[in-house]
């Protein structure tokens, strides 16, 4: 494969958030936002309330999870919720796509917690399958899907406020997100000639954020607009921000979802937390005209909606269960 020019910090803006978390001088940070969600669709940003501890335990838990016998995960078998355990190529991007090499374990908020108790289920909020083999994992895991969705809402206020809308606009519905989290395991990737194998092959993100924190083996690239492929470097301290279909869609346009692909190069072993940050399933989304006058360039659709029709793209086990 070839090797792909890594990415300038003048290309991907970093950006501290912690003015905005804080409520102080949102303007200027969600100014700095919208220009970077607008022209790359990519961010680092600092400041994000997630702690290094959170991070190291999530990492280490995640770790012992994908290190147990494949006997130990069938219990923690993916369900219809798209929560648990997905195998190695179990997931394929698009037509003719080989099967990414990335193993991954799902889930949601948890049904039974004091803040989500008693709510009624749909097609994507539902039980999670924590695995017995492995107590832990959801003790160490957990807390970093709060941080990160804490993340995410303080974002999505600050993208709200950089266009003029009300700072609660993307997040008004938000009493039974469908975000998931995701434990991404990548092996190191041996057939190096093999150009049309990736651990994640290239695709645009189908939620509205998403929310990454890379170990420093790198793999992550970008595809800019000129049709290149460029790597996106780990930064420490930093959580790599993206926008995703939907909030694109939202937008009309205006935030760029961009295509990113995964090639674990390292001969090492790669690990990825990631946060997918989704609102209520029936949370509409219905295209703004923000900075243009240009009419609506997406049909309205709801989060849940469009959300269930890419996963029956994507995850063969759904048509095997039907």
């Amino acid at each position: 494969m070839k090797v792909t020019k890594a990415l300038t910090a003048e290309q991907i803006p970093v950006i501290d958030i912690s003015a905005l978390r804080a409520k102080n001088d949102i303007d200027t940070v969600a100014r700095s936002l919208v220009w970077a969600a607008s022209e790359l669709g990519f961010i680092y940003v600092r400041g994000h309330g997630v702690s290094p501890k959170t991070i190291q335990d999530a990492r280490s838990a995640s770790l012992q999870f994908f290190a147990l016998p494949d006997a130990d995960k069938i219990d923690a078998e993916i369900n219809t919720y798209h929560h648990g355990h997905l195998k190695a190529a179990s997931t394929v991007m698009y037509d003719g796509a080989k099967p990414d090499l990335k193993e991954s374990f799902n889930f949601g908020i948890e049904l039974d917690s004091a803040a989500y108790g008693n709510l009624p289920q749909n097609p994507l909020l539902g039980p999670n399958k924590w695995p017995s083999a492995l107590k832990n994992l959801k003790s160490h895991v957990y807390p970093f899907f709060e941080a990160a969705s804490s993340c995410a809402e303080d974002l999505l206020r600050g993208f709200a406020v950089g266009v003029g809308l009300d700072e609660n606009f993307f997040i008004r519905y938000r009493d039974r997100p469908v975000s998931r989290g995701s434990l991404q395991y990548y092996p190191p990737q041996t057939s190096g000639n093999d150009s049309a194998q990736f651990g994640v092959a290239p695709h645009t993100d189908f939620g509205v954020l998403t929310v990454l924190c890379q170990d420093n083996i790198g793999g992550l690239e970008l595809q800019m607009l000129d049709g290149q492929w460029r790597a996106v470097p780990p930064i420490d301290d930093t959580l790599v921000i993206n926008v995703g279909d939907l909030l694109e869609r939202w937008s009309n346009g205006l935030f760029r979802s961009t295509p990113h692909r995964v090639i674990n190069r390292s001969r090492k072993e790669r690990l990825s937390l990631v946060l997918a940050y989704d609102p209520n399933f029936e949370t509409p989304v219905v295209a703004q005209q923000l900075n243009s006058r240009e009419p609506p360039k997406w049909e309205s659709t709801t989060v849940g909606n469009y959300l269930i029709q890419r996963f029956e793209q994507a995850f063969p086990y759904r048509s095997a269960a039907k």
